[in-house]
């Protein structure tokens, strides 16, 4: 209960600051009254966002919850504009204090009768118009995550080369999604656009890298005829990612078998091929690589640990080309890049590149990368690659910033 009082005390002394701020912008003339009920009735709407977040924490009802998304939304946008602004004011607040101090300290040691009649000089107008500028950016940016970044998919060409690629998989088109969280997408019509880009690519092989769903196996159902039109040569294929276990934490240990056997037939109806600590061989024009899938393994102590590297390799040969679908990237550094059998590409996902964040040519921030070591993007390590996908869905936060769901063409190069 001490988070939830901190966050509305926090939120709410930021809303009164901002208040006052605001307050002298409107114009001579206008009715206050209606900027003041305005702004309280959006006000009680954060903190009611704020008390319905805890309260589905409290209820172990998160991820499955399409009132908390929208909760998390309002909470995360009003807090992120609220900081923006009040940073900008608190510097001008500062300055003012200042000058009011040195206002008061020259005038005691003067004798002078010409004394500033304000200590303290007010606010300048334009310097809140600026503030309030600024803090438009990041809200409206959240605004756009929310209504159009979420679906704004971005395909990302990746080519790497191999020395011991099968010279008939050269130029072999790897197509990788990952992070889907059927339990939050709303919009089918925006998913099958999303369906259809992948399509586009003309993969020879399409590999999904986990998280289906966030907490619960019939959280794809709405989906799946829509997951059933992806298109490849070689077959989707798939493995489990850490939400992909939560719906059996609420279930009885006896319910755990038909609850696995419901929702893996829910993969096989897309057309998806699980690879749950598994190999199989992919063949083309007389010549192999395999493709590896572990269940999931995760660096974190509340992650699932499942998957078994060591069975999941028992029948492949050692010099065979190998790409791995893991879900989580800290099992690359973890167990992956020191394993005997050399895995020559790692496929994972997980980080979302929080959902927030900067990608340019030249720059990438989130702060994804305060948790994560590799946590977007193509990674090398003495010939072992790793690439991280962005996920195509989202978690949470009903929205993606900068950091666009991803569609990743990862072509393999023979050299």
């Amino acid at each position: 209960m001490s988070q939830f009082y901190f966050l509305s005390g926090l939120t709410i002394a930021l809303q009164i600051y901002a208040f006052f701020a605001l307050q002298s912008l409107v114009k001579a003339g206008t009715p206050k009254w209606i900027f003041i009920i305005g702004y309280v009735l959006l006000s009680i709407l954060v903190i009611y966002s704020i008390y319905n977040m805890y309260s589905a924490i409290q209820a172990r009802n998160i991820f499955s919850s399409t009132q908390f998304n929208f909760n998390i939304g309002v909470v995360i946008t009003a807090l992120v504009t609220l900081v923006f602004f009040g940073a900008m004011m608190l510097t001008q607040d500062v300055a003012r204090l200042g000058i009011g101090a040195w206002n008061a300290i020259s005038g005691a040691l003067s004798d002078s009768a010409d004394k500033p009649a304000q200590m303290i000089p007010g606010r300048r107008n334009f310097l809140t118009w600026a503030a309030t500028l600024i803090a438009a950016v990041p809200f409206s940016a959240m605004i756009y995550g929310i209504t159009r970044g979420k679906y704004n998919f971005k395909v990302s060409e990746v080519s790497i080369n191999f020395p011991n690629l099968p010279k008939a998989f050269d130029g072999f088109k790897i197509v990788q999604i990952s992070d889907i969280h059927s339990g939050s997408l709303d919009d089918l019509e925006q998913v099958a656009k999303g369906v259809a880009l992948i399509n586009e690519q003309k993969p020879d092989l399409i590999t999904f890298t986990g998280d289906l769903v966030n907490s619960d196996k019939n959280e794809v159902d709405p989906f799946i005829n829509t997951f059933k039109q992806l298109e490849s040569k070689h077959g989707t294929y798939a493995v489990l990612g850490n939400h992909d276990y939560y719906g059996t934490y609420r279930i009885e240990k006896e319910n755990e078998p038909a609850y696995w056997d419901d929702f893996f037939a829910k993969y096989a109806s897309m057309g998806m091929t699980l690879l749950n600590n598994a190999s199989v061989k992919i063949e083309k024009d007389g010549e192999s690589i395999q493709l590896t899938g572990v269940e999931n393994w995760g660096a974190g102590r509340w992650f699932p640990k499942k998957g078994d590297l060591d069975k999941a390799l028992k029948d492949v040969d050692n010099d065979a080309f190998t790409v791995l679908m893991s879900h989580d990237p800290t099992h690359w550094e973890e167990k992956v890049i020191g394993h005997p059998k050399k895995i020559d590409l790692t496929l994972s996902g997980h980080t979302h590149g929080m959902q927030f964040g900067i990608n340019m040519p030249g720059f990438k921030w989130s702060p994804a990368q305060m948790r994560y070591k590799h946590w977007m993007g193509l990674y090398n390590d003495a010939d072992q690659y790793l690439y991280v996908n962005r996920g195509f869905g989202f978690l949470a936060f009903p929205g993606r910033v900068g950091m666009w769901p991803e569609i990743t063409v990862i072509e393999l190069k023979a050299v």
